[in-house]
C-alpha cells in the first residue's frame, strides 16, 4: 500500500504543482490590483484567500490540517507568534487560520523576488526581509517590525530555529531576534505553536510530495510578555514548543 501511495504521489504532485502555479499567478495579479487600487485591506484579503487556495491545492494530495485555536487569543493587541519550522508549508495554515491577527513574517531576503504572489506579499504586506549575513541590520529590521506590530496591533511570526528542520528534530533556538521583538513590545502577547509532520511534505525535497500527510499545529495558550523577565520567557517559550514536537525514530 505504501508503494502504491508513493507511485501515485508522482502524477498527483504534477497536478498539485499545476494548480499551485496557476494560483500563484492569478493571485499575484489580484494582490497588485487590490493594493494599488483599494489599499491595505483589499491586499490583505487577497493574501488570505491566496493561502486558502494553497491549502486547497495541498488537499489534492490528501493533506489534512489539524489547527485548533484556543479561545483566549487576544485581539486588537500586538502578538508575537513563535513556532518551530519544518517546511515552507508551515506558512499557509498560519496565514489562513490566524488571518484575524494579520500575521507578518520575518523572512530571508532571497525571497524578495522570483516567486509570484509570495515575493510580492513579502515586499508589500508588512513583513520584513533580512540578510542573514548582516546580523546588525537584521536586528534593526526586527525592531522596525516590532514598532509596526505595536502601531497596528498585528501579529509577527518568528521561527527562532533560523532555518527549517528537515527531519522534524527541532534545532536549538537562536533567541536574539525573538528577544529583540519581545523587548520592544512589552505589553504584547506571545502565541507559541508546535508544528508536527510538516517536514514530511518535503521528505523527498520538492518532488514528489507524499500523500495523506496530516499537518498538526498545537496552539498553546498565550503568554503575556509582562508576566516574565526576558530570559525566563525565552526559556518558557522554547520548552513549551519543543516539548510538543513529536520526533520519529
Amino acid at each position: 500500500m505504501k508503494q502504491l501511495a508513493h507511485l501515485l504521489s508522482y502524477p498527483l504532485s504534477v497536478i498539485f504543482y499545476l494548480f499551485f502555479g496557476i494560483t500563484l499567478l492569478i493571485f499575484h495579479v489580484i494582490q497588485w490590483v487590490g493594493l494599488n487600487l483599494f489599499g491595505y485591506q483589499a491586499h490583505k484579503i487577497s493574501v488570505d484567500y491566496l493561502n486558502f487556495f494553497i491549502l486547497a491545492c495541498l488537499r489534492l494530495l490528501g493533506t489534512t490540517f489539524n489547527f485548533k485555536k484556543p479561545e483566549d487569543i487576544p485581539e486588537n493587541t500586538p502578538l508575537i507568534i513563535v513556532s518551530n519550522h519544518q517546511s515552507l508549508w508551515d506558512i499557509p495554515p498560519i496565514i489562513w487560520y490566524l488571518r484575524k491577527h494579520h500575521p507578518k513574517f520575518v523572512s530571508k531576503i532571497e525571497l524578495q523576488k522570483g516567486i509570484p504572489s509570495v515575493s510580492y506579499n513579502l515586499r508589500h504586506g508588512g513583513s520584513v526581509l533580512i540578510d542573514r549575513k548582516k546580523p546588525e541590520e537584521a536586528i534593526q529590521k526586527m525592531k522596525q517590525l516590532a514598532e509596526y506590530l505595536k502601531q497596528h496591533n498585528r501579529a509577527g511570526v518568528v521561527f527562532p530555529e533560523g532555518t527549517r528542520s528537515r527531519d522534524g528534530v527541532p534545532k536549538k533556538f537562536k533567541r536574539k531576534g525573538m528577544e529583540t521583538m519581545i523587548s520592544n513590545i512589552p505589553n504584547g502577547y506571545i502565541l507559541p505553536i508546535s508544528i508536527n509532520n510538516s517536514w514530511k511534505l518535503q521528505r523527498y525535497g520538492m518532488f514528489p510530495i507524499p500523500l495523506g500527510v496530516c499537518l498538526d499545529f498545537k496552539i498553546h495558550p498565550v503568554i503575556p510578555i509582562s508576566d516574565h523577565d526576558l530570559d525566563t520567557l525565552s526559556e518558557i517559550i522554547e520548552e513549551k514548543i519543543v516539548s510538543n514536537i513529536l520526533v520519529e525514530d
